[in-house]
């Protein structure tokens, strides 16, 4: 394990209260940050494998599937063609993120990338056989999604957000 590196186990108290709380203010930070600068700050993510190899990060909008509140989220992405692949590991704890629920009910939404903002995406689940191709570019792009799936029982989703056409 390098200086910069995860655990190659699953850390105690990663799904404790207080983490879950630093994981929500910090990510609280990040969006006042990302959208005060346009994205010049906050758009890569430099923890863990993003330290030595910067991660690109955008905001992505997602309707609360209960509330119907529109809640904003910074996450990891891959490009893949026009597409946009994030993945909702939870940084390895046993349940999937709440935008994960909240794009399988609610699907057409909005992301910010830097420079660019309300980009209009229809969200879809990658099945299996598009998750086994896009699953190896996604842990060369963070290593660390390889430590969060073996943190955690659960398969650990794959998101796809597809561009569509701004409605007037």
């Amino acid at each position: 394990m390098g200086r910069f590196s995860l655990p190659d186990q699953k850390p105690g108290g990663l799904d404790s209260p207080v983490t879950a709380a630093a994981m929500k203010y910090g990510a609280k930070a990040q969006v006042a940050v990302f959208r005060l600068t346009g994205g010049r700050v906050g758009a890569k993510w430099r923890v863990g494998a993003g330290f030595r190899k910067p991660v690109p990060t955008l905001l992505l909008e997602h309707r609360g599937r209960k509330s119907g509140r529109l809640f904003t989220t910074p996450l990891l992405y891959l490009r893949s063609g026009e597409d946009i692949v994030l993945v909702g590991s939870q940084g390895g704890l046993p349940r999937h993120p709440q935008w994960y629920f909240n794009l399988v009910a609610h699907p057409e939404t909005r992301v910010h990338l830097k420079g660019r903002r309300g980009v209009p995406v229809t969200a879809r689940v990658a099945g299996p056989q598009e998750r086994a191709g896009l699953w190896p570019r996604l842990v060369e792009l963070y290593a660390d999604f390889a430590k969060y799936q073996a943190w955690t029982e659960r398969e650990i989703p794959v998101v796809v957000l597809s561009p569509r056409q701004a409605r007037p």
